[in-house]
């Protein structure tokens, strides 16, 4: 009975951290879609999972299709004409006119005066009407002009050469297909994913740090020193709160404050200290270093926690641990608000941090997690409490936003850069060129997934 009621839990954990993967996806996809609404996109499908529909409705009106799918591993928001191949195939207005004589051809042989051709007249008309009383398209031939109508009044056109007006007032039609829609338009539509990512990821930890407290490290028990005695180090109880005047957010922070310096070292720390009466007070404290700390990167604390002098205990399973444990910290309403953006924002530097360390080497590869490690830690996180749900949530909606936006191949951020080089350039690079770079980027982050989630496991 025992293990049966040990599967189903192991089973309800990972199905929990499917469910906020799913959500943060979700969410992901829906930024994308409520963006490309405003602006008047063209949207194909909205759907939640992959796979065979499970559930599934369309618009009659907008024709937009809502899915649910069977494999509840992500969504997505399919614009229309996303990859914008077929503009490259289809026929230029351009070649859509008919041929017509022009005035060098009527000046070539004989003066005789030509009879107009019912077909130049009725376009000449159509011309003048649209374009009367602009200069900017006098010079323009006809085939230019009809092109230069599209987007009278479109500003961002007026410092372009001729040929480069034509090109651009031909693409941004701003009919709701994708490539279609100006440049801007896209960029606001690539990003709002992200966004949504965050602005969820910043009120989940508006809600844990308003009903829990911050997060934060307690000391529990304190090595004892012959030398430095006890007014120079911790004490048991003591909350760290920051040093050197700077507030810590996330641990890293406690060994940024004491990393490259030596033995003897004295630091400030910010504490809440347990007084005698059994209230707690914040004070400013004399910390000396007990041996000297050099971190390689986010996840190295060799060093750290015997340089503060913290205990060390033997539990049960023969491990020798640090006598260290979380602790909740309340800092006030407007505390807790300042401290909800900031802890965000530092969230997000940890994750380019950790970003310049793999490139630098700094950082194994072994540090990272794929999608089974990434289920697998999240489901025990998030199984142990509603406050580490929502912690882990966070923690997930920030990598997803920050991830997103980086100028890899296939994700958001790449797409934008196509888009700010097509709007820089007044025309696109090859939309089958663009489209093989993003397939390439995929391929090679699912290969990317599988190997460190390969690397845990050797």
């Amino acid at each position: 009975m025992g293990n049966l009621l040990s599967v189903w839990s192991t089973v309800g954990s990972v199905a929990l951290a499917i469910l906020i993967l799913l959500v943060m996806i979700t969410i992901h996809e829906f930024g994308h879609y409520i963006a490309g609404k405003s602006l008047k996109f063209k949207i194909d499908e909205f759907s939640v999972g992959f796979g065979p529909a499970l559930f599934k409705i369309k618009r009659k009106k907008s024709g937009e299709l809502f899915a649910v799918r069977l494999i509840p591993l992500g969504g997505y928001c399919a614009f229309h004409g996303e990859d914008g191949l077929e503009e490259e195939q289809a026929p230029t207005p351009e070649e859509e006119l008919p041929d017509l004589p022009t005035h060098s051809e009527h000046s070539e042989g004989s003066h005789k005066p030509t009879e107009p051709d019912p077909a130049e007249e009725k376009i000449h008309v159509e011309l003048t009407d649209s374009v009367q009383g602009d200069p900017s398209v006098a010079a323009l031939s006809q085939d230019e002009r009809v092109a230069a109508d599209s987007v009278q009044g479109d500003p961002s056109v007026a410092a372009l050469s001729q040929d480069e007006r034509v090109a651009k007032r031909l693409h941004y039609t701003d009919d709701g297909g994708f490539t279609h829609m100006k440049p801007w338009k896209r960029i606001i539509v690539l990003i709002a994913g992200a966004a949504m990512n965050y602005l969820l990821a910043l009120l989940l930890i508006l809600i844990e740090f308003s009903a829990y407290g911050q997060s934060v490290v307690m000391v529990r028990g304190v090595e004892p020193s012959e030398e430095w005695g006890t007014e120079l180090s911790f004490r048991e109880g003591d909350i760290l709160l920051g040093a050197e005047g700077r507030a810590f957010y996330l641990t890293t922070d406690i060994a940024a404050a004491i990393n490259h310096r030596q033995a003897g070292d004295r630091v400030k720390f910010r504490v809440s200290r347990v007084q005698e009466d059994g209230s707690r007070q914040e004070e400013t404290v004399d910390i000396v270093l007990r041996s000297a700390v050099e971190v390689e990167n986010s996840a190295d604390f060799r060093g750290v926690w015997g340089a503060l002098g913290v205990g060390v205990e033997t539990r049960e399973d023969g491990n020798r641990y640090y006598m260290l444990e979380t602790a909740s910290y309340r800092f006030g309403f407007f505390g807790t608000i300042g401290r909800s953006f900031v802890y965000s924002f530092r969230l997000a530097g940890s994750i380019f941090k950790v970003i310049g360390e793999l490139l630098t080497g700094r950082l194994g590869l072994s540090a990272l997690g794929g999608p089974v490690t990434t289920i697998t830690m999240t489901s025990q996180i998030a199984s142990q409490g509603f406050r580490d749900f929502l912690e882990i949530s966070a923690l997930i909606g920030v990598n997803l936003a920050v991830f997103n936006l980086l100028p890899i191949p296939a994700l958001d951020g790449s797409k934008v850069v196509f888009t700010v080089i097509e709007w820089v350039r007044g025309k696109p690079i090859s939309r089958k060129i663009e489209a093989i770079i993003h397939a390439a980027g995929f391929v090679i982050l699912i290969g990317f997934a599988i190997l460190v989630d390969v690397l845990q496991f050797v």
